[in-house]
């Protein structure tokens, strides 16, 4: 069954940090581009961040760059996004996505005080 499952978000407060995995499982996860998504309330999901295959090039939304670091790890079919300095705008629900193979649950990421 292919299966992607995020975990670790939370609610932080402005200026926290939160690492979010995403755990593939059902295909061969060392093949594929992943990429990160995030959806806040009443908006478009969005593009926030995305690493080749192999980990050698990765790429993230303009307003993240910085603070946010996208890793993988193929010998435990795991996708990484480690979030820092993290401001009230970045509330969200995470998505992890493999393309044409599967999405995952989402994760909730809230930043407040």
């Amino acid at each position: 069954q292919v299966q992607l499952v995020e975990s670790g978000g939370g609610l932080v407060q402005p200026g926290g940090s939160l690492r979010l995995s995403c755990a593939a499982s059902g295909f061969t996860f060392s093949r594929y581009t992943m990429y990160w998504y995030r959806q806040a309330p009443g908006k478009e999901r969005e593009l926030v961040a995305g690493i080749t295959s192999a980990g050698s090039s990765r790429s993230v939304l303009d307003s993240v760059k910085g603070r946010f670091t996208i890793s993988r790890d193929n010998a435990k079919n795991t996708m990484y996004l480690q979030m820092n300095s993290l401001k009230p705008e970045d509330t969200a629900v995470y998505y992890c996505n493999a393309p044409r193979v599967a999405w995952g649950q989402g994760t909730q990421v809230t930043v407040s005080s």
